[in-house]
């Protein structure tokens, strides 16, 4: 079975970090969750409401981070997962993180990034001449990291799933889980 990575932090949305993180358990593979501290996390929840022109935002629940960043040396792990929420808007800029998510590209392992997750991957150049699916509002970001946006629920480009948000969870890791496995 693979050792996969979850790279997550505060404010991250719940369901995209507690959904993969139990579906990889009961298929057997080892979980890690890496955040910029070892610290129990708030995670989010975000909802729509009629009328309103973006989501809402209220507090998830509380789960522990396993490993710091810096005490991460990706080449132990064999995939890695970046949950959406507000988390990756800040992460992307921490130099472990990169240093984490730049090993996986560079090395063509498996990433699977849902939601606002790109935003990570962008910020390593690994979005360029790939094709991505994310939160549509960052169809544009996708475009400037040199991506192509895709608006669907599982787009698989090599050894990347993506998906728009928690909605696509289904599909989104029954992708990943076909890559995690043909890798493995």
């Amino acid at each position: 079975m693979a050792k996969v990575l979850i790279v997550t932090g505060d404010a991250a949305e719940d369901l995209e970090v507690m959904y993969p993180y139990q579906r990889l358990l009961e298929d057997g593979h080892e979980v890690r969750i890496a955040a910029p501290a070892v610290k129990r996390l708030q995670f989010v929840v975000h909802d729509f409401v009629d009328g309103f022109d973006t989501y809402t935002e209220k507090p998830g629940r509380t789960w522990p981070s396993d490993v710091a960043f810096a005490d991460v040396d990706p080449a132990e792990y064999d995939a890695v997962v970046i949950p959406g929420g507000r988390a990756p808007e800040y992460l992307r800029n921490n130099p472990d993180c990169q240093r984490i998510v730049r090993h996986f590209v560079e090395a063509d392992k498996p990433i699977a990034h849902l939601c606002h997750g790109p935003l990570i991957v962008a910020a390593v150049g690994g979005l360029a001449g790939r094709r991505a699916a994310a939160y549509p509002a960052l169809a544009a970001d996708v475009a400037a990291a040199g991506g192509e946006f895709v608006d669907g629920e599982a787009v698989v480009d090599g050894t990347m799933v993506s998906g728009r948000a928690w909605p696509d969870h289904p599909a989104w890791m029954r992708e990943f889980m076909t890559v995690l496995r043909a890798k493995s």
